[in-house]
């Protein structure tokens, strides 16, 4: 309608500019609408990024917590065998001596 007036003579300037000033507030309308809408969209999505990051991050601190204990206990049984293998090498060292000199043992 408000194009038709645009075409004719008799219409003034104020009833185009009128015209044009309604279109833009439809447009304007839903321009908002949409504005408001990706706003929602964008907050789930950044919501749902969020908790997925939250998880992951719960998860790597009890992973974290899991390796922590295991090298404990692999720490605790170092200590346990430490000193039994520095025997154990005291041991192969008199062997390997009295095998290289079988004359000095006697």
């Amino acid at each position: 309608m408000c194009g038709r007036w645009a075409l004719r003579p008799s219409c003034g300037k104020s009833a185009v500019d009128r015209c044009l000033r309604m279109e833009n507030a439809g447009l304007i309308t839903w321009l908002t609408i949409i504005d408001t809408i990706c706003w929602g969209v964008c907050f789930w999505w950044m919501y749902t990024i969020s908790s997925k990051q939250k998880r992951l991050l719960k998860q790597l601190g009890e992973q974290a917590g899991r390796i922590e204990k295991l090298s404990r206990a692999e720490h605790d049984l170092i200590c346990e065998v430490h000193p039994q293998v520095e025997e154990i090498k005291e041991g192969v060292h008199d062997v390997k001596e009295a095998v290289e000199h079988p004359n000095l043992q006697s």
